[in-house]
């Protein structure tokens, strides 16, 4: 009820504001009132987002041809094949959204993806790698971020085209220019499909503690596909997958002996196990097995090892399943992003 009501008062103010500055614009009168900004850009009051102005002129917009940050900034993508194309970032993140989140998710899960991927693009541009020389970022999602053509995306949706098409506009355009911020500056904002009721700590991946990258509880559950999944591998399947990737791994023991008691997080990820004489963290096994997730556990039938997993990803930052079942209980987008983001703010990058 409390954000219903404070929701109330910005929609009543909103219209306020909307009539003045209507009236005004009438008489060929332009000036500032206090708590009003009136540009091209989406309008706020203090770090809240209050409405956005249409991205470009059309009949909706009489004509009028509002400014678009994201179409005046320019993105390098490198392409699959070598080859290195200039887009708009409106144009890319229309790409990267339709590749990297279900179409058919909410609106503003959609909008909490726009703002991760915007962010991450730009925490790029920013850092002039030579990782991709003369690009910004590739369209290899185990590199940077997936991108798909608008015209394949469109083949793929079949009857839905039109609707997603508009869909995703919607959460690009609705977003225009803004992103993730900590302490002022863009986020490393990492995203994954789905959670284990919990995202997992960065440092538990990575060994790197980062302050907005932080275990939180995550909404989503069996209404995942294949959120629950199994893996079967025999001792030998396992046994040259270890020492492929861990030579030093002794597994001259029986193999009932190789795995250890694990140590998980709230969420079942597990964060350490003993193995083959060795520590390994949860991600490194998902890694050297080729596991959905490190949210998994073991056994040993004296044949097979069978590992039960639950969800997708390395786990860390936004679960795209997660800010759907949000978006789905009412949650905004600047909601979902800062619940995900530990002491985020959501406001324009540049």
């Amino acid at each position: 009820m409390r954000i219903q009501r404070a929701r109330a008062k910005i929609w009543l103010g909103r219209s306020l504001r909307q009539v003045v500055a209507a009236a005004l614009l009438s008489v060929g009168v332009l000036f500032c009132l206090p708590g009003i900004l009136i540009r091209g850009d989406p309008l706020y009051q203090g770090s809240e987002v209050v409405e956005s102005l249409p991205p470009s002129g059309d009949a909706a917009s009489g004509g009028v041809q509002a400014a678009s940050r994201d179409r005046g900034r320019a993105v390098r993508l490198q392409m699959d094949d070598g080859t290195i194309r200039e887009l708009s970032m409106a144009d890319y993140l229309w790409g990267v959204v339709a590749a990297e989140m279900p179409a058919s998710f909410e609106l503003e899960a959609l909008k909490a993806q726009a703002c991760a991927a915007r962010t991450y693009t730009v925490v790029r541009q920013n850092s002039g790698s030579d990782k991709h020389p003369g690009a910004d970022i590739c369209e290899d999602s185990t590199c940077c971020q997936a991108y798909i053509e608008r015209e394949a995306a469109l083949a793929r949706w079949g009857l839905n085209a039109q609707e997603y098409e508009e869909k995703i506009s919607q959460a690009v355009e609705g977003t225009d220019g803004l992103g993730i911020l900590y302490e002022g500056q863009p986020i490393q904002a990492l995203f994954f499909s789905s959670a284990a009721g919990r995202t997992v700590d960065a440092v538990a991946v990575w060994g790197n503690s980062v302050d907005y990258l932080k275990s939180v509880d995550s909404p989503e559950g069996d209404e995942v596909p294949n959120y629950h999944s199994q893996v079967v591998l025999s001792s030998q399947q396992v046994q040259e997958a270890a020492l492929a990737a861990y030579p030093g791994a002794d597994l001259s023991g029986e193999p009932s002996s190789w795995f250890g008691p694990a140590v998980r997080d709230e969420g079942g990820t597990v964060t350490s196990i003993p193995f083959g004489g060795l520590t390994l963290t949860g991600g490194q096994v998902r890694s050297m097995l080729s596991l959905r997730s490190a949210a998994f556990t073991v056994t040993w039938d004296g044949e097979n090892f069978t590992f039960d997993v639950t969800g997708y990803g390395h786990g860390v930052g936004m679960s795209q399943y997660g800010a759907n079942a949000m978006a789905k209980g009412g949650e905004n987008f600047t909601d979902i992003l800062t619940w995900y983001y530990t002491g985020t703010q959501v406001d324009a990058l540049w």
